[in-house]
């Protein structure tokens, strides 16, 4: 039986394979175009965080040039023990894909406004009596998911996928859109031309409080444009103390949020050129481009799912099976000091430990 000095050795190797797996997928986010593919994936995987998105892509990749899958692309995945409450079965010889699972610890303090009056109890310990007790993520675990076409079973039912015409936007989309912009206070407005906003598709005033967007073309790219400027509001405010402040960045940004939120809705997106990834990663002061690169697909990830989670329309799956609920147990032997979700890491990493450096 393994000791405890080996099972963590075990698990930090497990972690240094996913961190260079992971490093070597955001290194080859180099050009526009393998961003956008980047994206337009990750929208179908939305519910889970950029980074682990990235690295079921890989690994389902490497097992479809292996022969091991029939697709190259996944379509829903989820952990052992999730299959077999929707009825099916991972298949004989079928190796899961890792992903960074979360460990929590609980905190309590009697003054929970004070920061530094939190502390971590022990595996057995209780809350005293007035104390605020808090779940927090204090470092990451391997865990494993596996494709549909990896298991065997009761069938999945397949939910609509929309489906446009060309220069069509959805219905209740743009109405949908522009309800999050207004209810951030902006004023909507449709201009009858560029020429009306410097030339722009669309632009956003701070100092106005108003997005502007030209309704001189297609009804898709009036929508595209709108889920753009919202992205601006939402994201690079002069009050956003998370904005970067770096212009490059922010149009990466708000085209990845458009791009994500058409995507999510089967719109065509041949027509979006996201600049060149790794020029403007270069050139963010004190950070590497896989780190601008990763902290930035988790921006994106993150708001275009919060701007699809309240539109009314009819959306593609986010890659969790039909049926499946999001406190389905993800493992077969829980461990005692980790709270497992359907997106282990959705809020984003925390550097907690030695193994854990840039996930």
């Amino acid at each position: 039986m393994a000791t405890t000095e080996e099972a963590r050795a075990a698990r930090d190797a497990k972690l240094d394979a996913l961190h260079e797996q992971l490093t070597d997928a955001v290194e080859s986010l180099v050009s526009g175009e393998d961003w956008k593919q980047a994206l337009e994936f990750a929208a179908r995987f939305r519910a889970r965080s950029f980074n682990n998105t990235l690295l079921i892509f890989v690994q389902h990749q490497a097992a479809f040039e292996a022969g091991r899958v029939p697709e190259p692309v996944p379509s829903y995945v989820a952990g052992f023990k999730q299959w077999q409450t929707l009825g099916r079965q991972v298949e004989k010889g079928q190796s899961g894909y890792m992903i960074l699972a979360p460990v929590t610890g609980r905190f309590v303090s009697f003054t929970p406004k004070v920061a530094e009056s939190w502390h971590r109890l022990g595996r057995f310990e209780k809350p005293r009596p007035g104390e605020a007790l808090r779940s927090r993520m204090v470092g990451v675990r391997p865990a494993y998911v596996w494709d549909v076409s990896q298991t065997a079973g009761d069938p999945i039912p397949a939910p609509p996928s929309p489906r446009l015409l060309e220069g069509e936007a959805p219905d209740g989309l743009w109405e949908g859109i522009a309800a999050q912009v207004e209810a951030q206070g902006f004023t909507v407005m449709r201009v009858p031309h560029e020429g009306m906003i410097h030339g722009a598709n669309g632009l956003t005033d701070f100092s106005a409080k108003t997005v502007a967007v030209r309704e001189n073309m297609p009804d898709a790219a009036q929508v595209k444009t709108l889920a753009h400027e919202l992205a601006h509001v939402l994201l690079h405010g002069p009050d956003n103390p998370d904005a970067t402040g770096h212009r490059g960045i922010g149009e990466v940004e708000a085209d990845s949020v458009a791009l994500m939120v058409a995507a999510a809705h089967g719109m065509d997106t041949t027509d979006y050129t996201v600049p060149y990834v790794s020029g403007w990663a270069a050139t963010v002061p004190e950070k590497s481009p896989v780190e601008v690169v990763q902290a930035t697909g988790e921006r994106v990830r993150k708001t275009s799912a919060a701007i699809l989670d309240q539109l009314p329309t009819a959306q593609i799956g986010n890659g969790d099976p039909p049926g499946l609920t999001r406190d389905t147990p993800a493992k077969t032997r829980p461990e005692p000091t980790v709270e497992p979700t359907a997106d282990p890491l959705a809020e984003g990493p925390r550097r907690t430990t030695a193994a854990v450096r840039s996930l």
